[in-house]
């Protein structure tokens, strides 16, 4: 159970104040939907408005951040579509602000005639005099904090402006609540990190470029967290899982005998291990969730095939789920002559499939006539149902969400689960990402 404390944190974005649904949609988008998500988008980049020259050192291009005095309004004639402009200087010369359908009513109340004012924006150069368009902040020098010296800059969308983002994230770390150390006092001391509040805090107000990098160590700290906790998550799921009892899926190999005699090649070393660790795991009475990874070509489809004959063998179904329906029907076209050859009925369910047609093979599913099930996110549909499925096989798993594989589980009792990737991971990655997962390696073509 989560602690109410971090509740907060889960709200979704719209509990954010000026938040609404349209804006909510865009700032989901860039970060995440949940509070949360916001606090740890990292910035970008950095606006640096540190840079205070006097008005005659203001260099064209640059930033700049100009303490002035407001001499005069110069509105438009009426009529006449030109910009407003405010004449400012002070002792080393004048800068003019320049204001495209202006309010003079907002103008004159922001930048009182006379009034000293901290000008910050981009300096441009006009006919040999130096000028700002629409500056990016107007404040009274004795409020400073009204104008930060530095911004951080978020990722956005389109629709979606800087100002917006980084208000949005600001309102979000409100809701950062202070937490106790969690980490090892020790290994806190030796890395010289924060505690957890303040990384954050850090991570939200840069100061200088070299604060944005990966080395920063607030962000060492906030990624070590993040690290450490998702593999405590994924410890935690692995050790529930392994006292899950599930079922023991035993047979004498005699389909698998029967399909190897049909095959135009022998399986290669590696195929046999991962084969091997596969059969293990299903006669085990837990549940296997394992990964089977090998490049294209490598031949984990059929490995998989001769893992769904040892659940048909027990009397039991198995399905193997493809991301498309060209993938899908490939399988079959591929497995179906093995199939029909050792007498096991094998069909495909797929989104093509309409009307009585569909129907039938729910039917024959149902009542297990159909012992081997080839198909797409179709299959999830809560009208499939099986008779007795025993071994689920996922192809390129990662095309597949966690609720798709988990809802595709619930199907049978306790079901057996192997899911495939043909994307290159390493080790330490596979761990990292699959860690509630066994590995299983085709290194061979």
């Amino acid at each position: 159970m989560r602690p109410a404390i971090l509740n907060p944190l889960f709200a979704d974005i719209t509990a954010l104040t000026g938040v609404g649904p349209k804006l909510a949609a865009l700032i989901g988008k860039a970060a995440g939907p949940r509070i949360v998500d916001l606090i740890f988008t990292a910035p970008l980049s950095l606006v640096d408005r540190s840079n205070r020259p006097s008005v005659a050192d203001a260099l064209a291009g640059q930033l700049a951040t100009l303490n002035v005095r407001v001499d005069r309004h110069e509105p438009p004639p009426r009529g006449r579509k030109l910009p407003y402009r405010v004449i400012c200087s002070d002792d080393t010369g004048f800068l003019t602000l320049i204001f495209f359908r202006a309010r003079e009513d907002y103008l004159k109340k922001i930048l009182p005639e006379g009034q000293p004012r901290l000008i910050s924006g981009k300096i441009e150069d006009y006919k040999g005099a130096r000028q700002m368009t629409h500056p990016d902040y107007m404040v009274d020098p004795d409020d400073p904090d009204a104008l930060p010296l530095f911004e951080p800059v978020y990722p956005l969308t389109a629709g979606l402006t800087s100002n917006v983002m980084r208000k949005a994230v600001t309102n979000a770390m409100v809701r950062a609540p202070q937490l106790a150390e969690w980490q090892d006092d020790p290994f806190i001391k030796k890395n010289n990190w924060a505690e957890w509040h303040s990384a954050l805090v850090e991570l939200h107000q840069p100061k200088t470029i070299e604060d944005l990098a990966l080395h920063n160590p607030a962000r060492k700290r906030l990624a070590f967290d993040e690290l450490l906790a998702n593999q405590l998550a994924l410890g935690l799921i692995r050790r529930a899982r392994k006292k899950a009892s599930g079922r023991a899926i035993t047979a004498t190999g005699t389909l698998q005998k029967k399909a190897r005699k049909e095959f135009p090649y022998k399986l290669t070393k590696a195929q046999e291990s991962a084969l091997g660790e596969i059969t293990q795991d299903m006669t085990a009475p837990e549940r296997m969730v394992r990964l089977l990874q090998g490049d294209v070509g490598s031949g984990k489809t059929i490995v998989a095939f001769l893992a769904m004959l040892n659940a048909l063998e027990a009397g039991s179904q198995a399905v193997m789920m493809a991301p498309t329906e060209i993938l899908a029907r490939q399988h079959l076209e591929s497995l179906l002559p093995i199939a029909e050859s050792i007498g096991i009925r094998i069909d495909v369910l797929t989104g093509r499939d309409k009307g009585n047609a569909r129907l039938e093979k729910l039917a024959a599913l149902e009542s297990g006539e159909i012992q081997m099930l080839l198909g797409t996110h179709a299959v999830f549909q809560k009208d499939v149902i099986f008779n007795d499925l025993a071994l689920v096989v996922i192809d390129e798993q990662h095309r597949f969400g966690v609720y798709q594989r988990v809802s595709l589980t619930q199907k049978g009792p306790k079901p057996d689960l192997l899911v495939m990737t043909a994307t290159p991971i390493p080790r330490t990655l596979a761990l990292t990402s699959y860690g509630d997962m066994d590995v299983s390696l085709i290194k061979e073509k």
